[in-house]
């Protein structure tokens, strides 16, 4: 092992087991020499870590029982970037994924120093995972931490900010709002808020907010978005709550499987056996609906609307009868 915090976060591991490790065993263990354990054992030390040695042919290394852990060995910015990217991957379509990512997050909150222990506990106790959401192909946006525990801070203490804006054509804007929530979707972060200049309920884009500053004025106490649930309002954003229709799908094929299958934007998924999911999509055009869902390759049956339903049976008759042709008059000869 080259990675030299990497190592050490290894053997800080293998010597939180209770019992002696000499140098040798901890050596083969970690891929290094005897001598490199010596000097990380050290390094630990200088950390504040308690490693106790034996003295002796068989001694070894253990951490000292009764003894307070220090502090994760992470600098400020570090540990905050993990807390996003764990929250990050909490909100992901891998369901297993983002359960292992909040008991690494609970667990990451016991090691942290005081002064970052604040700053995320607000951002675990202000965010929402949304799990399923389909908003896009390639990598995520790059979304900076102290923008997130800013928002962060402010949702917990309900009060007022100020940041900039950019559109999604790039488009500039001032904004003055109260923040409610954020909300982690498939490695993206969302912010709702009420747009005091706009007077209604707006989803942010937290990559495309610049400078967020609070500003010492409360928020309307009770002041609550249309749909109650954070998570549920960005769902609503995203997947198309403006479209003339919304459609509610059962796939037959695993939830990871339609993630890979569908386009970036096309909806929400929830799992729902291990073998089935349901999307919920929606569009302005039951043609374009249609052909989405037809060309996913997988079977599946439409709830809603009626519309729909009505629409792909008519085009099944169709397509059936196109198949067999036209059929020649009795009587005459092809």
């Amino acid at each position: 092992m080259s990675d030299t915090p990497a190592r050490l976060l290894k053997l800080l591991t293998l010597l939180q087991t209770g019992r002696e490790r000499t140098g040798t065993e901890l050596a083969d263990l970690l891929g290094v020499s005897p001598r490199t354990v010596r000097r990380d054992i050290e390094r630990l030390r200088d950390l504040g870590y308690p490693v106790d040695a034996a003295l002796g042919a068989i001694g070894g290394y253990r951490l000292a029982s009764g003894t307070a852990m220090p502090p994760l060995l992470l600098d400020d910015e570090e540990a905050v970037a993990i807390a996003v990217g764990l929250h990050a991957a909490a909100g992901g379509t891998l369901a297993d994924v983002a359960e292992t990512s909040v008991r690494a997050l609970a667990k990451l909150e016991q090691v942290l120093p005081a002064r970052l222990r604040d700053r995320v506990t607000a951002l675990q106790e202000a965010t929402v995972p949304l799990y399923g959401l389909l908003t896009g192909g390639g990598d995520a946006p790059v979304t900076d931490p102290a923008v997130l525990t800013a928002l962060a801070t402010a949702c917990r203490r309900r009060e007022r900010v100020r940041f900039a804006y950019a559109a999604a054509d790039g488009a500039p804007s001032k904004r003055h709002a109260e923040p409610y929530r954020l909300v982690s979707a498939d490695h993206r972060w969302y912010l709702v808020a009420y747009d005091l200049d706009r007077a209604d309920w707006r989803t942010f884009r937290a990559d495309r907010i610049g400078a967020p500053r609070a500003t010492g004025a409360r928020c309307v106490p009770d002041r609550r978005p249309p749909t109650p649930d954070a998570a549920a309002f960005v769902a609503e954003s995203i997947v198309s709550h403006r479209a003339r229709y919304r459609a509610l799908v059962t796939l037959r094929t695993p939830l990871e499987d339609a993630a890979r299958r569908l386009p970036a934007g096309t909806g929400l998924l929830e799992p729902l056996t291990p073998g089935s999911c349901l999307l919920r999509t929606g569009g302005d055009a039951l043609d374009w609906l249609a052909y989405r869902l037809g060309f996913l390759g997988v079977p599946f049956e439409v709830h809603e609307p009626p519309e729909l339903i009505a629409y792909l049976r008519e085009l099944g008759t169709r397509l059936v009868d196109a198949s067999y042709g036209t059929p020649e008059p009795r009587g005459q000869e092809p």
